[in-house]
């Protein structure tokens, strides 16, 4: 199976597995054919909008789109441990993989949940989250 761009262009499945893109694909048409019916549902729903109204409803599902289309976007990244655990910045031994790791980034569009692979040094005792 061979990597293309951000996504795995073969069948995968399972914790820290790659999603393929048709995956994501799939996903993005789901959240996009949501936010369209929300949309669509407020409009029935809210008597005469003003312009500032329908404004805000429009922003406000533009970014919780967003949010959502960047969150696939970093878990299509591949999330599973390099061929070659990288070697420590500090003494240059190799490190050791520790599993996968959850943090929080704050981005232009929210907070963001990435889970990376965690490796440890034995020599120095210091932790490594290489970049992908």
């Amino acid at each position: 199976m061979e990597a293309k761009g951000l996504w795995q262009q073969g069948e995968s499945g399972g914790k820290g597995v790659v999603k393929t893109e048709g995956q994501i694909r799939v996903q993005l048409r789901a959240e996009a054919n949501a936010a369209i019916e929300e949309l669509l549902q407020w409009g029935r729903s809210t008597e005469t909008p003003d312009l500032t109204q329908m404004e805000d409803k429009v922003l406000w599902l533009r970014d919780r789109l967003g949010q959502r289309m960047l969150q696939l976007t970093v878990e299509g990244q591949e999330a599973g441990r390099p061929e070659e655990a990288p070697r420590c910045p500090e003494c240059c031994e190799p490190t050791r993989y520790k599993g996968q790791r959850a943090s929080y980034v704050q981005t232009r569009l929210g907070t963001l949940r990435v889970a990376r692979g965690h490796y440890h040094c034995a020599r120095c005792e210091g932790g490594l989250f290489p970049p992908r």
